[in-house]
């Protein structure tokens, strides 16, 4: 692929700065040991006036889906912090999988919360098909997009789960309803919730979230009892994900 071939998209940010982030961005998917597809680079602006910007790079490296996301306080620390976080995550899905190391390294969350952005409520619900998988495939998953939290059905219970980033390993289990350790298990330091998730309607778990200033929180429908995530976004609201009707 050339330089042109990765597109980049700028939201509250002057679009003179597209063609700065294409050049950071290209030797990192040129040099890599692997085939990366697919480039495209998002810049965006948070609070008025801008008081953080965030690289998200989305890509397809040897045709797996990988994603990394960084801020800085401008245009320039943000997309070099994407393109190193790139360059690691074509390494490390390039190669044969290894957990991800606890605590992680600062991806520049600290500069959003500082700046207090958003209005704290629930401006999103996502209502996608989720995937059937092994936990080890979902925390997999959860590696290679950059998320702290992954929503998936658990053939073992055929229920819904998440595995999600927290201490002491990294790697943590919770299933709508009790079960034991995932197996077969390869490597993962799995820690387990050892309960089922709570019930909680969406504002008691928003309430939850801001009371304990969570980032996510897995908590089950207090009438259906499927699983849905509540999550804190970049832009300082929140979104739910809860799996699409029919899919569990």
């Amino acid at each position: 692929m050339s330089v042109k071939d990765i597109t980049v998209a700028a939201t509250g940010v002057a679009q003179g700065f597209a063609a700065g982030a294409r050049r950071r961005i290209a030797p990192v998917v040129l040099g890599a040991d692997a085939l990366v597809e697919n480039v495209r680079v998002r810049l965006t602006a948070l609070g008025e006036p801008a008081r953080a910007v965030i690289a998200q790079v989305v890509a397809e490296v040897d045709g797996r889906r990988v994603r990394v996301q960084r801020s800085a306080a401008g245009v320039g620390g943000a997309v070099e912090r994407a393109a190193d976080a790139l360059r690691a995550r074509i390494a490390e899905v390039s190669g044969p999988w290894r957990p991800r190391p606890w605590p992680e390294g600062p991806r520049g969350l600290g500069i959003l919360r500082a700046a207090r952005l958003g209005s704290g409520t629930i401006s999103r619900v996502k209502a996608p098909a989720l995937v059937w998988c092994s936990p080890e495939a979902a925390a997999r998953t959860m590696d290679a997009m950059d998320y702290d939290i992954h929503l998936f059905v658990d053939p073992a219970t055929e229920t819904e789960a998440a595995v999600y980033r927290v201490g002491p390993t990294g790697y943590r289990l919770a299933r709508t309803v009790s079960a034991g350790p995932p197996t077969p298990n390869r490597g993962i330091p799995w820690t387990l919730n050892p309960g089922c998730a709570p019930r909680l309607t969406d504002d008691a778990a928003l309430d939850r979230v801001t009371r304990a200033e969570l980032p996510h929180l897995f908590y089950a429908d207090p009438d259906t009892g499927s699983g849905r995530v509540l999550y804190r976004r970049l832009d300082g609201d929140y979104a739910v994900i809860a799996a699409a009707r029919g899919t569990a």
